[in-house]
């Protein structure tokens, strides 16, 4: 089973190797005679892999983030070095199945080729044009890939050796499941101004005062950035864009099963291996037994024999009993392609029927949606141009369909413009000085923007505030009366009496765990229930409120057999904790390997790949 996992494993590698390779990286640009950016020992690292691999890395970045992405960017964000280091280790696997003499034989490595889905032709067997046609678009030779594969390989069974019967010590999976699913009881009351048995005094100007300067973050503006921009969006042109009915018309017909659905069932179908047994289960379904119980009895779940929404195309020769039947009626036996099978139809999904002329005000919304957004793209180059060539945004805004808009931006704010991720991002990053840019909404739209100015942290007077520093003092008063108020109730519930004995309304929790959220509750309520020792009492300020709580008992987790979710969530920790140690135990093995054998890299190598992202 091992040795089936290594070599599957290997051959994945391989294929991604092949991927990568038909990635089509300029090779050719790379001119001279330098064919490797260094060594691990014995193992070169092939100039144009690491070229391939490196933009590969840069268009999965750009692909994940939603634009382009420039070689100094990527470099900034450390792009070149993951790659490096990546290409690294995997030549130190190289140089240590070489120095062990770990190779694969000419019969293993020819069935890992035979098995690449892209060197097959249509009837799924081996095809040499296919295989010389995809190496010579990497830029490979049969040889160069056969060796890839050899080392490849070896590094694979290298690494495999190594982390060969690692397992997760059970004390540390005993110790993460304790500290997750240790069950708590306890019991808590909540007391809020209603509680108090005196009224709160009105506070003076200098209780306010003394309030405000207490809580100065509270009251205090943050960083704003003054911020102009053009914009515009495809619903700001939509009425500006004619659609013609033709293109409508055409729309329609691409769609007319979209809008047009003929009438179908929702179907359970319970398929038997003979006619006999099928009218048998017939003569009993007759006889009164549901269908729930003779799936039942297959070992089968409802899910199984649910074939969901049908047509009468999707039944063959049961779509006319079936679609004569209605809702909660069994059919059949009738013979099928799987074989004799009883039909239940369980709903009756009438013909959906649009007319052009009914579907008309929907299509033409889409499509002018879809042509505005085509026409602001094309607009890109436009504005780009004129901002290239000095014009500010206020002679954008003349010379386009682009609108002037300015804003108050800080973080934290998601109102109007704000509401974009691109915006907000933007926003972030500018400084003074900066150019304008075009840059893309996540509706079609387009914008630039210009940091006019920085407006610093501002204390806002008592005046301006006054009210948010009334609220604030009543919650912190009313706290504070109560705390008062709790105190020797407070040694009651410590001696043993109960929250009834005090007139206090508790609720109960049984079995809560780290996992659990009490959103009534301030977030420091769950750590606070797991820092507290069976019997101890204790309270936590809310908002104007306090929190009495009384820890009752603990208990450990659950076995896994009585708690499904809990066995589940072992076996994730345990995969994931395995594959963290694998990933270190991976590390120790390259270092050390790269410690004996010596890494050199060629920096004009490097600098020369780097040239040709530029």
């Amino acid at each position: 089973m091992a040795g089936n996992s290594i070599s599957k494993g290997a051959m994945w590698v391989l294929m991604g190797l092949l991927i990568v390779g038909l990635a089509g990286f300029g090779a050719t640009n790379l001119s001279g005679n330098v064919r490797s950016i260094g060594h691990v020992g014995t193992a070169e690292i092939d100039v144009t892999t690491y070229a391939r691999a490196l933009q590969n890395e840069i268009r999965a970045l750009e692909a994940e983030r939603g634009s382009a992405m420039s070689f100094a960017e990527a470099r900034a964000a450390g792009v070149d070095t993951d790659v490096l280091g990546r290409l690294v280790a995997r030549a130190a696997l190289e140089h240590e199945a070489d120095r062990l003499g770990l190779s694969i034989g000419d019969e293993n490595l020819r069935e890992q080729i035979l098995d690449i889905p892209s060197f097959q032709g249509l009837d799924g067997s081996f095809d040499r044009e296919a295989y010389r046609f995809a190496l010579d678009q990497a830029g490979l030779n049969e040889g160069q890939f056969e060796e890839n594969i050899r080392a490849e390989t070896a590094s694979t069974l290298v690494q495999a050796a190594a982390l060969a019967g690692l397992q997760t010590p059970s004390t540390y999976m005993d110790t993460m499941m304790t500290y997750l699913a240790e069950r708590r009881s306890l019991a808590f009351a909540v007391l809020d101004r209603a509680a108090l048995q005196s009224g709160l005094p009105v506070p003076s100007e200098d209780d306010l005062k003394t309030y405000h300067q207490g809580n100065l973050p509270n009251f205090t503006t943050p960083e704003t950035k003054t911020i102009t921009f053009a914009w515009v969006t495809p619903a700001m042109i939509l009425d500006s864009v004619e659609v013609d009915e033709a293109a409508l018309r055409e729309a329609y017909a691409e769609r007319e099963t979209e809008f047009n659905m003929p009438e179908r069932r929702l179907v359970e179908r319970l398929v038997f291996a003979d006619s006999a047994a099928a009218t048998r289960a017939r003569t009993r379904i007759d006889d009164g037994i549901a269908l729930e119980m003779l799936v039942s009895e297959r070992g089968l779940d409802m899910a199984d024999i649910d074939m969901g929404d049908v047509s009468r195309e999707d039944l063959g020769a049961a779509a006319d009993p079936v679609f004569s039947a209605q809702a909660g009626e069994v059919v059949g036996p009738i013979d099928t392609n799987l074989g004799p099978a009883l039909f239940r139809v369980n709903a009756v999904l009438a013909a959906q029927i649009t007319t052009f002329e009914e579907a008309e005000p929907r299509l033409r919304e889409e499509l002018a949606a879809d042509r505005a957004r085509r026409v602001i793209e094309a607009k890109i180059d436009t504005v780009d141009d004129l901002l290239a060539g000095g014009a500010t945004l206020e002679d954008v805004a003349k010379e386009t369909d682009l609108e002037l808009g300015s804003i108050d931006w800080h973080p934290g704010l998601t109102e109007g413009m704000a509401g974009y991720d691109s915006f907000r991002a933007a926003a972030q990053a500018v400084a003074t000085g900066d150019y304008p840019e075009v840059e893309q909404l996540a509706d079609g739209g387009i914008f630039a923007l210009r940091l006019d100015g920085i407006v610093e942290p501002r204390i806002q007077p008592l005046e301006d505030v006054r009210d948010a520093v009334l609220r604030g003092w009543r919650a912190e008063a009313t706290v504070t009366a109560l705390r008062a108020q709790l105190e020797p109730q407070l040694a009651e519930l410590r001696a043993g009496a109960s929250f009834a004995d005090l007139g206090l309304t508790a609720t109960e929790v049984t079995d809560m765990t780290r996992r659990d959220y009490r959103p009534e509750a301030p977030a420091e309520f769950i750590d606070t229930v797991f820092d507290m020792v069976q019997g101890e009492v204790r309270v936590i300020e809310g908002n104007g409120r306090l929190f009495v709580l009384r820890l009752d008992s603990i208990a450990p987790p659950l076995p896994a057999e009585e708690d499904e979710d809990l066995a589940r969530l072992r076996a994730a920790l345990q995969d994931q904790a395995a594959a963290d140690l694998g990933q270190d135990l991976f590390q120790v093995l390259a270092n050390d390997i790269r410690s004996r054998a010596g890494v050199e890299l060629d920096q004009a190598a490097l600098n020369a790949v780097h040239a040709n992202f530029n």
